[in-house]
């Protein structure tokens, strides 16, 4: 009896150890030092990307006299920086940037005044930042093209997508490359309403390619979907996913698998609040708005990602008198959440965040101005992300592994029914794989601990928790 005791006590600890570790967010660290102004885009376009141990973070700065864009990059998860990079050198404003990256492949996108009229303009880097081609014109519209989004593919298919004036009415376009961004096709019309359709967001998953955006037609603003399954060839119609009395807008997009994640920000209930919707099919079906955040201030411009089960959001938020960037995160797949946290505590607006998730560490951006003028920041959690392996392009997760592991938690082994000659990978809560083990003898020999599986062979839904105990 008292052996049972200690099982359950150390049991105990061990799940309840698990907790601060994943909600340690570090310091708040300060990426920029000039005079002028330097800002991060809206919440549709993502402005920091994660892969590995390497962060991209692109921005608009004014410390030239006009707005360009610059860049910086992190080789360590975050813990060192490179110095600030000038992407552009026009003599009108570049503004609006968003950044996507694969493998050594960075892309950025801005909006441009060199023309007369504000244009689309691409950038790449093809060794990870360290070098940069010269900047291509995506459009030559007869007027304003901006907050242009960007999402590359597993395959390194690059798709762009923007709002547009050149009807005479704001409509979201879309143009893709095939080749890594050194070639680009024709400017897609997507959207044929007569109201205004604004602020996409773009995500890619192998062929699958997702645009969310807000858009007036109904009268008030609504958040509208519209997906391509191959590759952005051709395009399904558009799907309205909010139907509330109040203006919903300011969309972030995210895929994983076959799971879809849209938040936005939402006045519906008298002030503005953070609500998520997401499709557990590719977008074929949706399932009913959640309302993520409940206080009496403004809760607006949310950003999303996802990693594996892990959904990540931020967004600013009033409820302490100014805005404050905030943090909440679910561990499977949107189903449930956590509570808000929140990631900073300054004197002055911190405002617009970005967020970014690769291995065991997420990384969120914003601009604040605690020092007296607008300037970049940064903070990570270490052990935010459960840091599984990320799906692979075009994998559909159609089964689990059985939800018992047998036993759970267990001394010596445990077994995974119907699954005892598979191989799984084991990892420990940092998100380290400590080894492979077939389905029969899942553990044998590891130390004691919380650890989590995923299948050799294919990717399921959500990884399976399981605990060794003495």
């Amino acid at each position: 009896m008292l052996r049972g005791t200690r099982l359950v006590i150390t049991l105990l600890v061990s799940l309840f150890a698990v907790s601060p570790l994943l909600a340690q967010w570090e310091l708040d660290r300060r990426l920029t030092y000039n005079s002028g102004n330097s800002r991060t885009p809206v919440n549709n376009a993502r402005c920091v990307a994660a892969s590995g141990d390497t962060l991209h973070v692109v921005w608009h700065d004014d410390r030239d006299g006009d707005y360009e864009i610059y860049y910086k990059r992190s080789t360590d998860g975050g813990t060192g920086w490179s110095a600030d990079a000038r992407l552009t050198t026009a003599a009108q404003n570049s503004w609006y940037p968003s950044l996507a990256a694969a493998e050594a492949d960075v892309h950025v996108v801005w909006a441009d005044g060199r023309d007369g009229n504000f244009e689309i303009y691409y950038k790449r880097s093809p060794d990870g930042g360290t070098s940069w081609e010269a900047d291509s014109r995506l459009t030559n519209a007869p007027d304003y093209s901006g907050y242009p989004v960007l999402a590359v593919s597993p395959q390194r298919d690059v798709h762009g997508v923007w709002a547009d004036y050149r009807d005479g009415n704001w409509e979201i376009y879309h143009k893709r490359s095939t080749d890594r961004g050194t070639s680009w096709g024709t400017d897609e019309r997507l959207t044929h309403d007569l109201g205004a359709s604004g602020y996409p967001s773009v995500a890619v998953l192998g062929t699958d390619v997702h645009v969310v955006w807000f858009d007036d037609r109904d009268g008030n603003e609504e958040i509208y979907h519209k997906r391509s399954t191959d590759g952005g060839t051709s395009w399904n119609p558009d799907e309205r996913l909010t139907h509330d009395p109040g203006a919903s807008g300011y969309p972030s997009l995210a895929v994983s698998g076959t799971d879809v994640h849209v938040v936005w920000f939402d006045d519906r209930d008298g002030n503005e609040e953070i609500y998520h919707k997401r499709s557990t099919d590719g977008g074929t079906s949706w399932g009913a708005d959640v309302r993520l955040t409940s206080d009496s201030s403004f809760s607006e411009h949310p950003s999303v990602v996802v990693s594996g089960p892990n959904v990540h959001v931020v967004w600013e938020d009033g409820r302490n008198g100014y805005a404050e960037i905030y943090y909440k995160g679910s561990t499977d797949r949107g189903t449930s959440w956590g509570a808000d946290v929140r990631l900073t505590n300054a004197p002055d607006y911190s405002r617009f965040p970005s967020v970014a998730a690769s291995g065991t560490k997420v990384h969120a951006i914003w601009e604040d101005v605690r020092s007296g003028n607008p300037e970049i920041f940064y903070k990570r959690n270490p052990t935010g992300n459960i840091g599984l392996e990320e799906e692979r392009p075009g994998n559909r997760e159609t089964r689990r592994p059985g939800d018992r592991v047998t036993p759970n938690p267990f001394s010596s082994f445990a077994t995974i029914p119907g699954h005892e000659k598979e191989a799984f990978k084991v990892y420990d809560i940092a998100g380290r794989k400590v080894g492979t083990w077939r389905g029969e003898r899942i553990g044998e020999g590891l130390a004691p601990g919380v650890y989590f599986l995923r299948g050799e062979a294919d990717r399921f839904s959500r990884p399976l928790k399981v605990v060794k105990m003495r």
